[in-house]
């Protein structure tokens, strides 16, 4: 009778460290799928895309819309001078003048070859010889949307719609807080130190893209113009569309800004902002700004073009 006792206490016991054991493996296993969940997607590409930035001699900055909701940023200061990003800025300020003014793109504008500064980047002034350019304003918007025209971009300043109203009418689009344009492409070249006024945050320049593809900013036909210019942008093609470029359902409109080399040798701007419709469940805004660079295009460009292959593979696959 003792002994039968004795055996039942010991089949309790075992019973109970089998239980606690079990219960154990359970907890372990329940803590590891918290700190797992815990790990979220965005997480992963906050931590990627600081780890290539970090290798990299100048301050990078990054921002990500997915989906028009989901937002990462690394190093997202207004600090960030756009060059001529911000042609995507004035088309969007013209538009929106002439919108107002009921004033179609296919207004002419008449241009003087004196006006024009033979020192600066400018297709159009190579491929219009004439001592008098006559040209609609659309025209002029795919020289600066497509080619980056510094030209084109200096004569609607002047003759349409002024730095600070471009400036005013941005300020109704993203935050006030997270752009400047205070100077024209012609104002920048006489003095390279106001590239920095003309200054954005990473996230601010995704928000204006991002709005640009899914919302209604301006009339349909003018912001359709905007959005099927910058799928045609030639300029900077190793920077965001590098990784992208011959991948299935994969579809890119882009603008770049590329800066001067400053006192110090280091590369004051070198960006890429670009809208990337991945299929009809994903789409997203890149928006990359490298500033301060001390190496030369071709390896700011890389860091760039690294960034995106690994915001596409997170996202993509």
């Amino acid at each position: 009778m003792a002994k039968s006792r004795k055996n039942y206490i010991t089949v309790i016991i075992i019973c109970l460290f089998c239980i606690g054991a079990v219960a154990s493996i359970a907890l372990q296993s329940k803590g590891k799928e918290k700190q797992s969940a815990a790990i979220s997607p965005t997480d992963i590409l906050a931590d990627t895309i600081s780890k290539i930035a970090a290798e990299y001699p100048g301050e990078i900055g990054v921002a990500l819309i997915i989906n028009s909701k989901d937002t990462v940023t690394v190093n997202n200061k207004s600090v960030y001078p756009m060059m001529s990003v911000f042609k995507m800025h004035q088309a969007l300020a013209i538009c929106h003048d002439f919108d107002l003014k009921g004033i179609s793109l296919d207004t002419v504008m008449v241009i003087e070859r004196d006006e024009l500064d033979t020192r600066t980047w400018s297709p159009m002034m190579k491929e219009h010889v004439e001592a008098e350019i006559t040209l609609p304003v659309a025209e002029l918007l795919r020289y600066t949307l497509i080619q980056s025209d510094n030209n084109a971009s200096n004569v609607m300043f002047k003759k349409l719609v002024s730095a600070a109203a471009t400036d005013e009418y941005v300020a109704t689009v993203i935050p006030r807080s997270s752009f400047q344009i205070a100077y024209t492409e012609e104002e920048m070249s006489a003095d390279h130190d106001r590239a920095y006024s003309n200054y954005t945050s990473p996230l601010g320049a995704a928000i204006l893209i991002d709005r640009l593809f899914t919302d209604s900013l301006v009339s349909n036909e003018k912001q359709c113009f905007i959005k099927d210019a910058l799928a045609s942008c030639v300029t900077g093609k190793d920077r965001i569309t590098a990784p992208l470029q011959g991948k299935e359902g994969i579809r890119i409109a882009h603008k770049t800004g590329s800066g001067y080399i400053n006192d110090n040798g280091e590369l004051v701007a070198h960006n890429d902002v670009a809208y990337i419709y991945a299929g009809d469940d994903l789409y997203y805004t890149l928006a990359v700004f490298v500033k301060d660079f001390k190496g030369n295009e071709a390896e700011a460009s890389s860091a760039i073009s690294r960034i995106s292959e690994a915001v596409y593979s997170l996202l993509v696959g």
